[in-house]
């Protein structure tokens, strides 16, 4: 019988895979499981080598290149597309991932500076990322190119992902309000801040205490929904399975973490295994 002909039961499913430094990347994968609800995923947290925001150039590749040659040896389960759902790892290692696999389709992350440009009626834009992410050549390259338009203040945020990470709340809003007092005024006002953008993929999960530092007429923009629209585009094609899509959680740290935050955040209740 041709694969064409074979009733969906037998036909083999392919998931696409998503990975971040930790649990970040579940912002994004809580985006993707909304736009793509059918679709299988399998996302992988790399925190027994995190966080990337505070490594080198060359090692965030490495681990990058370890993660996706992993997911596309899964036998009948390789992935059929690739969401980089960090910031660092795009910027570090999405060019070389698409040369090395040009026909995975690839989605990376980037700070939302054009939606923020599009938003602000101040012209003033606040950026909160990892070092990394603003170190990059990629970032700088972007920033480069919008830097007529708006004036962007960047702040490193060191520490941040990794309080986020172990949900360590009481130094999450310490961070946040160093990071927030860093950047500067908030408001609506000329000369004040009017928007936020969340350069890590982890930020959005301390968007509740950044929204109270900054004021609630301040808008705070992370790039979930634009991926997850970006990914159906680039889908080669879409699941027609009608059954919800299932989830399977990966970690090279303790994967007790992974389970919890995916159960916190994204009500996502599934084991997590080793990698």
């Amino acid at each position: 019988m041709s694969p064409s002909l074979l009733p969906d039961a037998a036909r083999v499913k392919h998931p696409i895979g998503v990975f971040d430094s930790g649990v970040g990347g579940l912002s994004i994968l809580k985006a993707l499981r909304a736009e793509l609800p059918h679709e299988d995923f399998v996302y992988v947290a790399d925190s027994g080598f995190a966080p990337y925001g505070e490594r080198d150039e060359g090692f965030v590749v490495d681990r990058s290149r370890v993660i996706t040659r992993h997911l596309l040896k899964q036998q009948q389960l390789a992935i059929k597309a690739l969401v980089i759902a960090c910031n660092t790892a795009t910027a570090a290692a999405i060019h070389l991932l698409r040369q090395e696999h040009p026909d995975l389709p690839t989605i990376g992350v980037e700070p939302a500076l054009k939606p923020a440009i599009a938003l602000s009626h101040t012209r003033r834009i606040g950026v909160m990322a990892t070092r990394g992410t603003l170190n990059s050549q990629k970032f700088k390259t972007l920033l480069a190119g919008l830097a007529d338009q708006a004036q962007f203040i960047c702040q490193p945020c060191d520490g941040l992902a990794d309080a986020i990470e172990r949900h360590d709340t009481e130094k999450i809003s310490a961070l946040c309000a160093r990071y927030t007092q860093g950047i500067g005024r908030f408001g609506t006002q000329l000369g004040e801040v009017d928007t936020l953008v969340l350069g890590c993929t982890h930020y959005p999960f301390a968007s509740q205490d950044l929204q109270a530092l900054v004021g609630p007429r301040v808008r705070l923009l992370d790039n979930g929904e634009p991926v997850a629209r970006q990914t159906r585009r680039m889908l080669p094609s879409l699941s027609s399975h009608a059954a919800p899509g299932q989830c399977q959680l990966l970690s090279t740290g303790d994967p007790a973490t992974l389970q919890t935050a995916a159960r916190r955040w994204l009500g996502l209740d599934v084991p997590c295994r080793v990698l």
